[in-house]
Protein backbone atom coordinates (compact mmCIF):
# COMPACT_ATOMS: atom_id res chain seq x y z
CA UNK A 1 0.00 0.00 0.00
CA UNK A 2 1.39 3.43 -0.52
CA UNK A 3 1.80 6.36 1.65
CA UNK A 4 -1.36 8.71 1.50
CA UNK A 5 -0.74 12.53 0.95
CA UNK A 6 -3.60 14.97 1.80
CA UNK A 7 -3.19 17.40 -0.82
CA UNK A 8 -3.83 21.22 0.29
CA UNK A 9 -5.34 23.76 -1.22
CA UNK A 10 -2.10 25.95 -2.35
CA UNK A 11 -0.51 23.02 -4.20
CA UNK A 12 -3.58 23.37 -7.06
CA UNK A 13 -2.71 27.29 -6.67
CA UNK A 14 0.64 27.28 -6.96
CA UNK A 15 0.18 24.68 -10.06
CA UNK A 16 -1.41 27.10 -11.93
CA UNK A 17 -0.18 30.44 -10.61
CA UNK A 18 0.11 33.08 -13.34
CA UNK A 19 2.19 35.37 -10.78
CA UNK A 20 6.08 36.40 -12.12
CA UNK A 21 7.87 37.16 -8.85
CA UNK A 22 10.53 35.28 -8.11
CA UNK A 23 8.69 32.81 -5.09
CA UNK A 24 5.85 32.31 -7.27
CA UNK A 25 7.92 30.73 -10.45
CA UNK A 26 10.00 28.64 -7.93
CA UNK A 27 6.42 27.48 -6.34
CA UNK A 28 4.59 26.30 -9.68
CA UNK A 29 7.72 24.93 -11.40
CA UNK A 30 8.52 22.62 -8.26
CA UNK A 31 4.90 21.88 -8.25
CA UNK A 32 4.24 21.02 -11.65
CA UNK A 33 7.77 18.46 -10.95
CA UNK A 34 6.40 16.87 -8.26
CA UNK A 35 3.16 16.74 -9.35
CA UNK A 36 3.89 15.00 -12.97
CA UNK A 37 7.27 12.93 -10.77
CA UNK A 38 6.19 11.96 -7.81
CA UNK A 39 2.01 11.93 -7.49
CA UNK A 40 1.64 8.61 -8.20
CA UNK A 41 3.92 7.55 -5.95
CA UNK A 42 1.15 7.76 -2.94
CA UNK A 43 -2.55 7.74 -2.62
CA UNK A 44 -3.48 11.32 -2.74
CA UNK A 45 -6.66 12.28 -1.03
CA UNK A 46 -8.09 16.14 -0.61
CA UNK A 47 -11.45 16.60 1.26
CA UNK A 48 -14.42 19.29 0.24
CA UNK A 49 -12.78 21.66 2.01
CA UNK A 50 -9.81 22.41 -0.21
CA UNK A 51 -12.48 22.24 -3.51
CA UNK A 52 -14.81 24.60 -1.31
CA UNK A 53 -11.80 26.96 -1.19
CA UNK A 54 -10.69 26.68 -4.53
CA UNK A 55 -14.09 27.66 -6.40
CA UNK A 56 -14.31 30.79 -3.80
CA UNK A 57 -13.25 34.00 -5.71
CA UNK A 58 -12.70 35.36 -9.26
CA UNK A 59 -8.76 33.99 -10.10
CA UNK A 60 -6.64 33.56 -13.16
CA UNK A 61 -6.34 29.43 -13.04
CA UNK A 62 -9.20 28.70 -11.41
CA UNK A 63 -10.70 26.17 -13.27
CA UNK A 64 -7.65 24.29 -14.00
CA UNK A 65 -7.06 24.20 -10.37
CA UNK A 66 -9.79 22.60 -9.79
CA UNK A 67 -9.88 20.64 -12.65
CA UNK A 68 -6.53 19.03 -11.17
CA UNK A 69 -7.87 18.08 -8.20
CA UNK A 70 -12.10 17.47 -8.41
CA UNK A 71 -11.06 13.87 -9.78
CA UNK A 72 -9.32 12.89 -6.50
CA UNK A 73 -11.03 10.54 -3.71
CA UNK A 74 -12.28 12.64 -0.66
CA UNK A 75 -11.74 12.25 3.08
CA UNK A 76 -14.85 11.92 4.30
CA UNK A 77 -15.75 15.21 6.59
CA UNK A 78 -17.04 13.42 10.31
CA UNK A 79 -18.03 14.81 13.61
CA UNK A 80 -14.57 13.96 14.81
CA UNK A 81 -12.77 16.44 11.82
CA UNK A 82 -14.88 18.81 13.22
CA UNK A 83 -14.95 18.43 16.50
CA UNK A 84 -10.72 17.96 15.80
CA UNK A 85 -10.51 21.15 13.64
CA UNK A 86 -12.49 23.05 16.78
CA UNK A 87 -9.66 21.86 18.98
CA UNK A 88 -6.94 23.26 17.00
CA UNK A 89 -8.59 27.11 16.67
CA UNK A 90 -9.33 26.79 21.38
CA UNK A 91 -5.63 25.17 21.03
CA UNK A 92 -4.48 28.39 19.18
CA UNK A 93 -2.56 25.60 16.92
CA UNK A 94 -4.06 28.38 13.79
CA UNK A 95 -6.02 31.81 14.10
CA UNK A 96 -9.56 31.40 14.33
CA UNK A 97 -9.99 33.15 11.50
CA UNK A 98 -7.94 30.74 9.04
CA UNK A 99 -10.41 28.04 10.06
CA UNK A 100 -9.42 26.68 6.34
CA UNK A 101 -5.90 25.54 7.60
CA UNK A 102 -7.10 24.01 11.13
CA UNK A 103 -9.51 21.89 8.40
CA UNK A 104 -6.87 20.44 6.83
CA UNK A 105 -4.78 19.95 9.83
CA UNK A 106 -7.60 18.39 10.92
CA UNK A 107 -8.41 15.53 8.05
CA UNK A 108 -4.99 14.56 7.59
CA UNK A 109 -4.40 13.91 11.39
CA UNK A 110 -7.66 12.33 12.08
CA UNK A 111 -7.77 10.53 9.15
CA UNK A 112 -3.70 8.96 9.79
CA UNK A 113 -2.54 10.52 6.57
CA UNK A 114 1.37 9.92 6.13
CA UNK A 115 2.03 13.34 4.66
CA UNK A 116 -0.04 17.29 4.36
CA UNK A 117 1.71 18.84 1.58
CA UNK A 118 1.38 22.51 1.28
CA UNK A 119 3.03 25.49 -0.10
CA UNK A 120 1.58 27.21 3.12
CA UNK A 121 4.91 27.65 5.63
CA UNK A 122 3.63 30.21 8.23
CA UNK A 123 0.45 28.51 9.40
CA UNK A 124 0.95 24.64 8.19
CA UNK A 125 4.81 23.68 7.28
CA UNK A 126 5.94 25.53 10.59
CA UNK A 127 8.59 23.59 12.57
CA UNK A 128 7.04 25.73 15.80
CA UNK A 129 3.18 24.82 14.52
CA UNK A 130 4.12 21.22 13.76
CA UNK A 131 5.40 20.87 17.39
CA UNK A 132 2.31 22.10 18.65
CA UNK A 133 0.23 20.11 16.49
CA UNK A 134 2.26 16.77 17.47
CA UNK A 135 1.20 17.68 21.89
CA UNK A 136 -2.29 18.22 21.15
CA UNK A 137 -2.49 14.81 18.40
CA UNK A 138 -1.03 13.04 21.48
CA UNK A 139 -3.79 14.29 23.61
CA UNK A 140 -6.47 13.63 20.87
CA UNK A 141 -4.94 9.81 20.13
CA UNK A 142 -4.04 10.96 16.72
CA UNK A 143 -1.00 10.71 14.92
CA UNK A 144 0.33 13.64 13.46
CA UNK A 145 1.45 14.02 9.42
CA UNK A 146 4.48 14.99 8.20
CA UNK A 147 3.63 18.44 7.06
CA UNK A 148 5.92 19.33 3.91
CA UNK A 149 6.03 21.56 1.03
CA UNK A 150 6.84 19.49 -2.65
CA UNK A 151 10.20 20.68 -3.21
CA UNK A 152 11.55 18.40 -0.15
CA UNK A 153 9.13 15.51 -0.46
CA UNK A 154 10.77 12.86 -3.02
CA UNK A 155 10.99 9.46 -3.64
CA UNK A 156 13.02 7.30 -5.13
CA UNK A 157 11.64 5.94 -8.45
CA UNK A 158 10.08 2.57 -7.89
CA UNK A 159 11.10 0.31 -11.25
Amino acid sequence: MAQTIYIETSIPSAYVSTRTDLGSKFRREETRLWWHSQRDQFDVLISENVLIELYRGNWPGKSEAIQLVEHLPRLPTTDTVEATTREYIKERLVPADIVGDAAHLAYSSVHGIDFLLTWNIRHLANPNKTKHLAIINQRLGFSTPLIITPEALWMENRT
